[in-house]
This record gives C-alpha cells, sequence and structure tokens, in this order.
C-alpha cells in the first residue's frame, strides 16, 4: 500500500498544463510518458508533495496507469509523498560521513527542531531526514537544504544552529 497522507482534491491550473504540454511534446508521439519525471517536478514544485489524487491526475493526463506513476514517485528520494517544511535538511548518512558525525548530526537537527525525521515543525518552515551519498565523502558530514540544494560540509552543531537561524530570517 502507498503511504501517503490524506489531502485535498488536487486540481491543475491551466498555466500547469501548459507546461505539461509543452513537455510531452519533446518527446515522440505516444511516448508521454516519458514526460513523467518533468512533470512530477513540476506538480511537487506546485504543491509541495505528490498526493494520491496529484499522482492520478498526472497518470490520467499522460494516459499511463496509476502504478506507473506511483512506482516512479516512490523510486526517487527527491519526491515527497507527504507534507514537507519549506526547508528540507538532508543530512548523509552513508558510512564516510557516519564516521565523522552525521549521526550526531542528525540527532542534534532533532532536537533543535522538535521534531522527528521527516516530520515538519509546527510553525511549516523545516523537515529533515538522513539520505544516501551526496559524493562529498571527504567533507563530511554533509548537509543540502531543499529546495535549492545547496551544500553544506564538515559540519558542527554550532554550524548547523547557524543555517537554522539563516533560514529563520528568511
Amino acid at each position: 500500500m502507498l503511504s501517503v497522507k490524506k489531502s485535498e482534491p488536487v486540481e491543475f491550473q491551466a498555466a500547469l498544463i501548459a507546461k505539461f504540454d509543452e513537455i510531452v511534446k519533446r518527446y515522440p508521439e505516444g511516448r508521454q510518458k516519458s514526460a513523467l519525471l518533468p512533470v512530477l517536478h513540476l506538480v511537487q514544485a506546485e504543491f509541495g508533495w505528490l498526493s494520491v489524487d496529484a499522482m492520478d491526475k498526472v497518470a490520467a493526463y499522460l494516459q499511463i496507469e496509476p502504478i506507473e506513476v506511483y512506482e516512479v514517485a516512490t523510486f526517487y528520494t527527491m519526491f515527497f509523498l507527504q507534507p514537507q517544511g519549506k526547508y528540507m535538511l538532508e543530512v548523509c548518512r552513508t558510512g564516510p560521513c557516519c564516521l565523522v558525525g552525521a549521526e550526531r548530526i542528525m540527532k542534534h537537527i532533532e532536537n533543535r527542531l522538535g521534531v522527528k525525521e521527516n516530520e515538519v515543525t509546527p510553525d511549516g518552515l523545516f523537515s529533515w531526514r538522513g539520505i544516501e551519498c551526496v559524493a562529498a565523502c571527504g567533507m563530511g558530514p554533509v548537509l543540502q537544504i531543499g529546495p535549492n540544494y545547496t551544500y553544506y560540509e564538515n559540519l558542527t552543531e554550532d554550524s548547523v544552529d547557524q543555517l537554522i537561524e539563516e533560514l529563520k530570517r528568511k
């Protein structure tokens, strides 16, 4: 069973559908499924996450089965199946980063924000999670902050606190 939170019904506005149309035109006739990744990115940018209703509407638009959309959305970690904070703090949790303190940084973020992994702070600003390798093994622990995916290396609890405060001020 797909584990996503319930949401209000989703409606795609004409401007968003026009963007879909432009993307689909890039691919040969009958190959509209090739547009799935960029279309999902647009939907997530518009709504902040991919609800089942949104994924079903993407499937209908692309004339594919809903399961084909779910398979892609659940495979790629850049797609969110539940609401997230405005800023997603993602800490590399693979071996090299863990050896230099990634687990300590994740625990610090949890305590500092007061929410567990994949939860949203009450003000809606932050979510956090551990992720797989971000290819910066020599500079760990490493954090990337979405939606812009800015990277920060050689983290300490103090540098994480500074980043959180900077984001709050934005």
